[in-house]
């Protein structure tokens, strides 16, 4: 049995972590017009979620969208270990009676 794992990325935003794409720090957006240049391009498609735009430490790039986050690399990066974790353990729930 699979399990939806979920990642809280700030705000109120929430996202499959099977949808995730890269994870990159804002940062990059002021070193590289390359980044500057796709997400100014995905944001004329409408798939930029930038609630936290100014405050934003984090990108979170999945399938099908780009969110600015308010968290950083590293918490984000712990999330999803933990997802990743939990993930792996085993479901026992069906070898009890109720």
């Amino acid at each position: 049995m699979r399990f939806s794992v979920f990642i809280h990325i700030g705000e109120e935003d929430v996202i499959q972590s099977e949808d995730v794409v890269a994870i990159i720090d804002c940062e990059l957006l002021t070193s590289s017009t390359i980044t500057d240049e796709m997400i100014r391009n995905q944001k004329k498609r409408n798939v930029v979620i930038d609630t936290s735009h100014d405050q934003a430490k984090s990108i979170v790039i999945t399938t099908n969208f780009i969110y600015f986050s308010n968290l950083s690399v590293a918490t984000l990066r712990k999330r999803s270990s933990l997802n990743f974790t939990l993930d792996k353990l085993e479901d026992y729930s069906d070898d009890y009676d109720e």
